[in-house]
Formats: structure tokens, C-alpha cells, sequence
């Protein structure tokens, strides 16, 4: 009799943990469960808590009737951090903040490139890499002014299977050049580009309210115009950039080069923007003509 009641009282507990176990569970069919995980892709669920993303890929030219040029490397970093908003009716969301670099770097030792000669003109150029600060996003909230929720934020917008998650972020780009004149719509040099993001993870860091951020794997695609600094006068042809990466737990995690160069040229990216940071956002191409003075096209003859 005192085993079987040692074996109900065992299995009572059991129960009881398993319950309590499930109700720390993030609900990913509710709209305020969604709105949680995008929080703990996008950083934490702790107000002000930095976050780190990491990043490492190449860059390839493609040209009509040419084969892709393998021309540099790249990597990344962004620091985040997130603040609570509360929207009444909407629910609450988080205003991401965040600030990033993307370093051009040398297929054979990884460092930052100071110059590069371009294939197709022979030309040595300076080489810009990108620090773009701030490049902030705003809350997007669970539901409606009416309390409803659209059919888009009702649930998780990301593919599950068994202990995993994923989900693809597609963002096409075709807007007024900051490097372009006034007659953009007449003649084009509009800034046209495709960013492409896989996000992915396990489910348990994902779906735990015990945990203020997931473990996430990001994977980072950029189809564009040529860079810049690479001095191509318009010539046919784009770039683009295959990359993979994670969010990391510091500043320490990341790679040397990327914390060499923040620590000798960058310090601030080592922390966040504040969340109430009102400012404009800055792109490659903003920040480039902000540190690159514009001139007139020399005009040359025929030869």
C-alpha cells in the first residue's frame, strides 16, 4: 500500500511538472506568441539587452556573356537591442534599433581591403565598407487599432519540423538613388537591389518563455548594382553577395578581424543605438556619399 502510494504521488508530480513545463511555452498560434518569437529572432525580450549577429560570405560580379568573377569576401556584424511599446488596443511590440558593418575583405587573408583593383578597368580604387548607423525598424504590432488581428500576424509566419524552425525573408529594393540626380524616372540609375534572409533554429530556445532570446542561423543574400567605389561608369552587370552567419552571445564571439576593426576604427558598434534613437537610416549608399565628394563626368571622345 505506502509503494502504491509512493508510485501515485511520483506520477502526481510528474503530472504536475509536465504541466508546468508546457505553460512556460510560447504559443506560436497567437498573435502576441508570433509577435514574442520574431522578439527573440530579432534580439531579446529584455529591454535594452544587446544582441550580436555575425556574418561571413563572398562576392561575385556577373556580367552578359561572362563568367562570374569571384572579387572579394565579405564580413558582417550587427548590434541590436530592443524596447517595449505599448500600443493599447494593438497589443505590445518592440522597436528594433540596431547599427552594422560589412567589411570588404581579401579572398586569401581575410583582412580588410584598403584598395582593389577593378578587373575590367584596371583602375586601383579606395575601398568603402559599409557602417551604417542607425538602420532601425518600427514596431510592428500584433494586432489592429480595433484589437483584431490580421490574417499574417495570427500565428508564426515560419515553417516548423519537429525540433526546427525556419523562414525566409525576401525584400526586393527599387528606390530614388542618393547617388542619382533629379531625373531618375527619365533616364534610371534607381537604386535596384533584392535582399534575401533565411532565418532558422531550434524550437525549444525559440518557443521557452524561461529564455530571453533564441538561438538563431542567419543566412544573408544581396543581388545590386555594382558597388560604389568600384568605379564601373554604368558598365552592364551587378554583384552579388552570398553569405551565412548566427547570432553570437558578445562582442567577444565574433572573428578577429571584424573585433580588430571595431576596436581600431569603430568602438561605438560595441553597443546599440538607444530604442528611443529618432534619426534617419543610413544605407552603403547614403554613407558613401557622405564621406565621397561627387564629380561631373569627364567628357572623352571616341577613339
Amino acid at each position: 500500500m505506502k509503494k502504491l502510494k509512493l508510485a501515485s504521488l511520483f506520477l502526481l508530480a510528474s503530472a504536475s511538472f509536465s504541466s508546468a513545463f508546457a505553460a512556460t511555452k510560447i504559443d506560436l498560434n497567437t498573435p502576441e506568441g508570433a509577435n514574442t518569437a520574431m522578439r527573440k529572432i530579432q534580439c531579446s525580450t529584455i529591454d535594452d539587452k544587446p544582441v550580436f549577429y555575425w556574418w561571413k560570405g563572398k562576392v561575385f560580379s556577373r556580367r552578359q556573356g561572362e563568367v562570374d568573377k569571384h572579387i572579394f569576401n565579405v564580413e558582417g556584424m550587427n548590434v541590436r537591442t530592443c524596447g517595449t511599446v505599448d500600443g493599447g488596443k494593438k497589443g505590445k511590440a518592440y522597436r528594433l534599433v540596431t547599427r552594422e558593418i560589412l567589411l570588404y575583405t581579401d579572398k586569401n587573408t581575410g583582412q580588410p581591403l584598403d584598395t582593389w583593383e577593378n578587373p575590367w578597368t584596371n583602375e586601383v580604387v579606395d575601398v568603402h565598407h559599409v557602417l551604417n548607423d542607425p538602420v532601425n525598424q518600427p514596431p510592428s504590432f500584433p494586432r489592429n487599432e480595433d484589437g483584431t488581428a490580421p490574417p499574417w500576424k495570427q500565428k508564426f509566419g515560419g515553417d516548423i519540423s519537429g525540433d526546427y524552425w525556419w523562414m525566409t525573408f525576401p525584400v526586393p529594393l527599387f528606390y530614388h538613388n542618393d547617388l542619382g540626380g533629379d531625373y531618375q524616372k527619365q533616364v534610371g540609375v534607381v537604386y535596384h537591389a533584392s535582399e534575401l534572409f533565411n532565418f532558422s533554429g531550434d524550437l525549444e530556445s525559440l518557443t521557452s518563455s524561461e529564455k530571453d532570446t533564441a538561438d538563431v542561423h542567419v543566412g544573408w543574400v544581396r543581388i545590386s548594382d555594382w558597388l560604389p567605389f568600384m568605379m564601373m561608369s554604368g558598365r552592364e552587370g551587378s554583384v552579388y553577395i552570398h553569405t551565412a552567419g548566427r547570432k553570437v552571445d558578445s562582442f567577444d564571439d565574433m572573428g578577429d578581424v571584424m573585433k580588430t576593426f571595431i576596436n581600431e576604427h569603430a568602438p561605438k558598434y560595441k553597443t546599440p543605438p538607444p530604442t528611443d534613437d529618432d534619426r534617419p537610416n543610413e544605407t552603403s549608399w547614403t554613407g558613401y556619399k557622405k564621406v565621397v565628394k561627387g564629380e561631373k563626368f569627364k567628357r572623352q571622345r571616341a577613339q
